[in-house]
């Protein structure tokens, strides 16, 4: 909420990565077969015991400067089996739903006064946060923590349909990931489709693919034989994106390799939503527990860098991280998000119990 207030007012060697790998006990998955037919685009995820969790990235290539002290310590975790959607959920899915219910999305909504004291009457307009780049090459730090400000915008009329402004459109879209999507609207979604928003260790046990301590979710290489096997930033962030891997902006589902559960994009594309509430010492607190038996986070969200303002977690990165900035597309790392905010690059994919 405090930035949309604002704005509306090389592979890893393997020396390195048995250093990387080193605070990960083994994998035990398990049973492999589910207990039924797999409802359409999902997948099986057998669940088992597993170390969760991100080594500190610095120590890799294109692990960023980032610590990530949030994602650790590393510990036990179990889960139970579970499906998954094999892709983030689609514009033409998200379409289905709101022609069958209605729903209008919070970007849809004009903004209440109320959250957002001293913002102009005529700013409190329906609208979402768009990646703007700016023109010319930008500090991506300050002291002040508000240099991303430089590449987001608020946008009137942006929205999961609209996902630039006005006058854009999802028209030949269908199978891009629905963006622009708050936490209630992913919620909404899941809770019309039968299914429901992952947990935070349900999502990373299933990115992981079976594989114990792998950086990514497709093993330990960024890129491997140099194929490229998520879509990220590639070139200067924010200002020059060569779309090397095929993508400047969100890429169709499917467009890069399945992990070993056969789910697609778990890395980069869009950032996805869980369920648990973010605070930064909650693996602290579980670690303290032993082995956590289908954990669902806290009760309640703090982020010391924006108190007050109430985050569920967010994971999986989008093809705005780079090493340069918010290299979350490890497959350990966490993000957080503002619950009434959607961006140009947030999404989302559902679960089900069998």
């Amino acid at each position: 909420m405090m930035l949309l207030a604002a704005l509306v007012s090389a592979a890893a060697t393997p020396r390195c990565h048995r250093a990387w790998a080193a605070e990960f006990e083994p994998t035990v998955v398990g049973p492999t077969a589910a207990s039924g037919p797999a409802p359409p685009g999902m997948a099986w995820i057998p669940g088992g015991e597993f170390s969760m969790g991100c080594s500190d990235p610095r120590r890799i290539p294109f692990g960023g400067d980032d610590p990530m002290a949030d994602a650790r310590p590393i510990h036990r975790v179990a889960v139970s089996g579970f499906w998954m959607d094999r892709h983030e959920v689609s514009n033409a899915e998200y379409a289905r739903f709101v022609k069958e219910t209605g729903y209008r999305t919070i970007a849809e909504r004009p903004p209440r006064p109320e959250d957002f004291p001293g913002a102009p009457a005529e700013n409190l307009v329906p609208g979402s946060i768009v990646f703007t780049p700016p023109m010319d090459p930008v500090p991506l730090r300050d002291a002040a923590g508000s240099a991303h400000l430089r590449w987001w915008a608020y946008v009137p009329g942006a929205c999961w349909k609209r996902p630039t402004g006005a006058g854009s459109t999802i028209d030949g879209r269908d199978n891009d990931p629905v963006v622009h999507v708050a936490y209630e609207d992913a919620a909404a979604f899941a809770t019309w489709s039968g299914k429901r928003l992952p947990t935070e260790a349900e999502w990373e046990f299933a990115a992981r693919g079976g594989l114990a301590g792998a950086a990514y979710p497709w093993g330990e290489a960024f890129r491997p034989q140099v194929a490229w096997m998520a879509n990220t930033w590639q070139g200067r962030f924010p200002v020059e994106n060569t779309a090397a891997d095929g993508f400047a902006g969100v890429a169709p589902a499917g467009r890069f390799p399945a992990n070993g559960y056969g789910l697609f994009d778990m890395s980069g594309n869009v950032w996805e939503w869980c369920s648990d509430w973010y605070r930064p010492d909650t693996y602290a607190r579980d670690a303290r527990l032993g082995t956590v038996k289908n954990p669902r986070g806290p009760a309640d969200s703090f982020d010391p860098q924006e108190p007050g303002q109430p985050k569920r977690v967010q994971r999986g990165g989008s093809f705005l991280c780079s090493d340069q900035y918010c290299s979350r597309y490890l497959v350990g790392s966490r993000g957080k998000g503002e619950i009434s905010s959607g961006t140009s690059h947030i999404g989302f994919r559902c679960v089900k119990k069998p």
